[in-house]
């Protein structure tokens, strides 16, 4: 697949060869990652556009954020680099039906860390890639991995539509997940992960929930609070115990990669849990999810919970998470499921 795969240009190299205008879509962190590789590449951008409600008056890296009726009344012809992620169901109609009308690619920069996948990256990779996915169970996980693969290669929207399938399907289909699961939630936000639980199949045993952002973990308590069940904790999670600087927004991209706001404790989880019986482990610890499975390595190979592993931080994720998965412990069933996101945002392993 990747063999054929480098018969086509890259999404870099159709813009580095464009003979038409390019717009990037959107303001924000991804914008400016776009921007910065095309500066490296040298390609020129020639204008930024945001949905109408994000106009206003203001500029990006010395660009009037123009709305779409000002780059049609300015461009004749352009080609849409789409910049930003959204899982809302209206964002993505509304980028369907501009793809109808323009041409739109979405160049595949990484949430966190700087490698980029482009051909060199594909190249360098193809052995390894094709070994992962062998570690795959199903066929359909092996669709949804060439659909990745296609998609960060080429930026074509398409392979996102046609490999989502719902998070709940995954969790009783794959997981099998019953009100009688022991849960340990890893980056559990507000309490969103256990809510969900809680509402599709019930209830649950227990919980031992680890978020390091503070204000995010002020919300987990609020939501914790007179559920015996639940015990919420302020770490992050870790290879070993040390502590970090942490770059905590309140948000669902709280890092300890990046410029810290405050110092944290990070802990492995085998080291936390005492006799706890977990039966289910959901991670998505922001870019953080290898040295997560390496800290929680005994928990894992003498227990074997059932896994919900988040796969998409990093551009080397697949390679690294996968294997690293497997040699935890063998005999894991390795599943790969996108959850409607543009682009390969909630994509997770579930493991059984």
């Amino acid at each position: 697949m990747i063999n054929e795969l480098l018969k086509s240009e890259t999404s870099w190299e159709i813009f580095k060869n464009s003979q038409t205008p390019i717009v990037l879509y959107g303001t924000g962190n991804g914008a400016d990652k776009v921007l910065d590789e095309f500066e490296r590449l040298g390609i020129k951008a020639s204008g930024v556009m945001a949905s109408d409600g994000f106009v206003r008056q203001r500029s990006f890296r010395g660009f009037k954020v123009m709305s779409l009726r000002e780059i049609e009344e300015t461009f004749e012809d352009f080609i849409i680099a789409l910049c930003f992620a959204s899982s809302l169901q209206e964002v993505t109609d509304s980028i369907r039906c501009l793809a109808k009308c323009h041409k739109v690619l979405m160049p595949a920069v990484p949430v966190f860390g700087d490698t980029i996948f482009n051909r060199e990256y594909a190249e360098k990779n193809a052995d390894k890639l094709c070994r992962v996915r062998g570690l795959l169970f199903d066929e359909e996980s092996r669709n949804v991995f060439d659909n990745m693969i296609k998609f960060r290669y080429t930026g074509e929207l398409s392979y996102l539509f046609q490999s989502e399938s719902s998070r709940e399907k995954a969790l009783k289909e794959i997981l099998n997940l019953t009100n009688r699961e022991n849960i340990l939630d890893l980056g559990a936000y507000r309490g969103d992960t256990i809510e969900e639980i809680r509402s599709v199949f019930g209830g649950f045993e227990s919980v031992i929930a680890l978020e390091p952002d503070k204000k995010s973990y002020e919300k987990l308590c609020e939501y914790a609070k007179g559920k015996g069940n639940i015990k919420a904790l302020p770490y992050a999670v870790w290879e070993n115990g040390r502590e970090f600087e942490f770059s905590g927004s309140g948000g669902r991209q709280s890092t300890l990669y990046g410029k810290g706001k405050y110092t944290v404790k990070a802990v492995a989880v085998d080291n936390i849990l005492e006799d706890s019986q977990i039966t289910y482990a959901k991670m998505d610890v922001e870019g953080a999810e290898k040295e997560a499975l390496l800290g929680m390595k005994n928990l894992l190979a003498k227990k074997k919970p059932k896994l919900s592993v988040a796969a998409y931080h990093r551009t080397e994720d697949l390679c690294t998470l996968i294997p690293l998965i497997h040699s935890l412990n063998p005999d894991y069933k390795i599943y790969l499921r996108h959850h409607p996101y543009i682009p390969f945002w909630d994509t997770n392993l579930y493991c059984v």
